[in-house]
């Protein structure tokens, strides 16, 4: 069933490109571009150069809502990054920049697991990921809201 959807979609897409010059992009295509580039970043560039890395430009992802048929689609935009936060450290404090790379649910909603943060010390990049991000709360004893 889900491939049907999915080639429905695609098919859809298609006919956009085709009458209207454009394209349409799935939450799928948005999180494997993520991905990607989370592959060419390494530890110490600067803060610009990640953001230069992951991208800044959004996303428009098409949406079809379960049972909506053809008819209703959404289209969704996702901030790229999605959000960021400044986290306070007994004796730091660290910027986490958050990118969308995951579809957990396919319900339009984007949630904290569908995320990847990049955590900066000082402006340069000191690594990514949760079990980084989890590792370096307890370590510096960093309060999350």
């Amino acid at each position: 069933m889900k491939s049907k959807w999915l080639l429905v979609a695609v098919l859809i897409c298609l006919v956009f490109v085709l009458m209207i010059g454009g394209g349409c992009q799935t939450m799928s295509t948005a999180t494997a571009i993520n991905r990607e580039n989370l592959l060419k970043l390494t530890i110490g560039i600067s803060r610009k150069e990640a953001l230069d890395t992951m991208g800044t430009e959004d996303f428009i992802a098409t949406y079809w809502p379960p049972g909506s048929g053809l008819a209703r689609y959404l289209n969704v935009t996702i901030s790229n990054p999605y959000r960021s936060e400044v986290l306070q450290g007994k004796e730091k404090t660290f910027e986490i920049i958050y990118y969308v790379t995951d579809v957990k649910r396919d319900d339009g909603a984007i949630t904290d697991d569908e995320l990847t943060p990049l955590v900066f010390d000082d402006g340069k990049l000191i690594g990514w990921g949760w079990s980084f991000l989890e590792a370096n709360v307890q370590k510096y004893e960093i309060r999350i809201r």
